[in-house]
């Protein structure tokens, strides 16, 4: 499961209206969970300016919040904690979480079970209250063009036994973007907007601030707008590396793509150091370009951290630069394989 936003940007544009209407091809290569909310287009953008708007529009004002606000707390084995960490753990707003807070969030979801047939959520709802995480069941998520399309829709996606929707409605302060009905018996997990609102948003918009700043020094993603470039910051993880460790190995499958956020790397082929990476550099394009196994190793030459972006989301976020990308990467091609 993952929890980047399920959105196609289109080009290196403003978002226009995103839909969550996929060919066959796509959605079967495609496993990343969110396609229940989508992130919203934001009003004036262009004429509010920078990225100032972005984050008010987006997030809202963090400063007017209860300062005694306390979670709600049910009840749960260790087990079902566990499960809940585990799904949490892929969607990008809770990854950001500190430990601490995570053991409340944790704490806070609420077990809400659905009979077949029960509507979850209703497009075009704008009591958006709370997410719902999946531990069992299978849901059919279903999306209307418009309001006058009869309800429920289309049929676009299923749920199996996993998953975590619900969420960027509660981020982005918007209506459902989808229908969610139980097509089985399901049980699920809730966690209530004012819990989410003080533990979760927060971090999640202090994780994008970081990866943005890191973000506008990447060469490849010089040329995206802010509202484009923080969309990319909301699907990134966060991975460190010991001096010597392996980030990839030469003739594995490729599944990521890397950029270097501090530290320094080499690319070694065959034993043979083939190039240096530094801050900002990045690397992983090559496999996730040409579905090829890895061309080189490459290893951590001090302690590094990474931002890491998994193939569903680079698929969606990056498709307007593979152009580029397939440029830089048969220059690294040409390099390794001299």
């Amino acid at each position: 499961m993952g929890n980047c936003c399920a959105v196609n940007v289109p080009a290196v544009n403003s978002e226009k209206e995103v839909t969550l209407n996929r060919d066959e091809d796509e959605e079967e290569e495609d496993d990343d969970d969110d396609y229940v909310d989508e992130v919203p287009e934001i009003p004036n953008y262009h004429q509010k300016g920078g990225r100032s708007s972005v984050s008010a529009e987006a997030y809202g004002d963090w400063n007017k919040k209860s300062t005694n606000f306390q979670a709600p707390k049910y009840p749960k084995t260790e087990d079902q904690k566990q499960r809940i960490r585990k799904a949490l753990s892929q969607a990008f707003m809770f990854a950001a979480l500190e430990e601490s807070d995570l053991v409340i969030v944790i704490d806070a979801f609420k077990e809400e079970p659905m009979k077949t047939g029960a509507e979850v959520i209703k497009q075009y709802d704008e009591d958006a209250d709370r997410l719902f995480l999946i531990e069992k069941g299978q849901l059919a998520v279903f999306k209307r063009s418009s309001k006058d399309e009869p309800h429920p829709g289309k049929e676009v996606f299923t749920y199996q036994d996993s998953g975590v929707f619900g969420e960027l409605a509660l981020l982005y302060n918007c209506p459902r973007a989808a229908t969610v009905r139980a097509k089985t018996d399901s049980l699920l997990w809730s966690i209530d907007r004012e819990t989410f609102g003080h533990l979760v948003k927060d971090a999640a918009s202090k994780k994008r601030d970081l990866h943005d700043s890191f973000l506008k020094s990447v060469k490849l993603l010089e040329s995206l707008d802010p509202y484009e470039r923080s969309k990319i910051a909301d699907a990134l993880r966060t991975r460190s590396f010991k001096a010597g460790e392996t980030i990839i190995a030469q003739g594995t499958q490729g599944s990521e793509f890397f950029m270097l956020e501090d530290g320094q790397a080499q690319a070694f082929k065959d034993g043979n150091k083939v190039m240096d990476y530094n801050k900002s550099d990045y690397f992983g394009e090559l496999s996730l370009l040409k579905d090829q196994p890895r061309a080189a190793d490459v290893k951590a030459k001090t302690d590094c951290r990474v931002a890491v972006l998994e193939r569903a989301a680079f698929k969606r976020l990056l498709g307007p630069l593979d152009t580029i990308l397939e440029s830089r990467a048969k220059d690294l091609y040409n390099q390794v394989n001299k």
